[in-house]
């Protein structure tokens, strides 16, 4: 079951290895080096994807409070910010 690598590095994970590790479109997946050189492809658990490296891993989500965009321009311009200033 050989598959060839794009330029980029990526390769196409065959449905029945797909099947096989339970995993989806937009699932993560770890890659372990064994002590005898084989790589083990496994899913990702998801304390392994949200690491200190990845500032962004764990910050996801909605806004749910809805604010103007005056107030949005006080909160992060402080108060009296024109729009199109700065």
């Amino acid at each position: 079951m050989a598959h060839k690598l794009t330029t980029k590095g990526q390769v196409t994970v065959p449905l029945k290895v797909r099947r096989h590790l339970g995993i989806a479109p937009g699932d993560a997946v770890d890659f372990r080096i064994a002590a005898d050189g084989s790589v083990q492809v496994v899913p990702a658990s998801a304390t392994s994807v949200a690491t200190p490296s990845d500032r962004f891993g764990a910050l996801h989500g909605r806004a749910t409070v809805k604010l103007s965009t005056e107030e949005i321009m006080t909160l992060t311009r402080g108060p009296g910010a024109v729009p199109g200033d700065g």
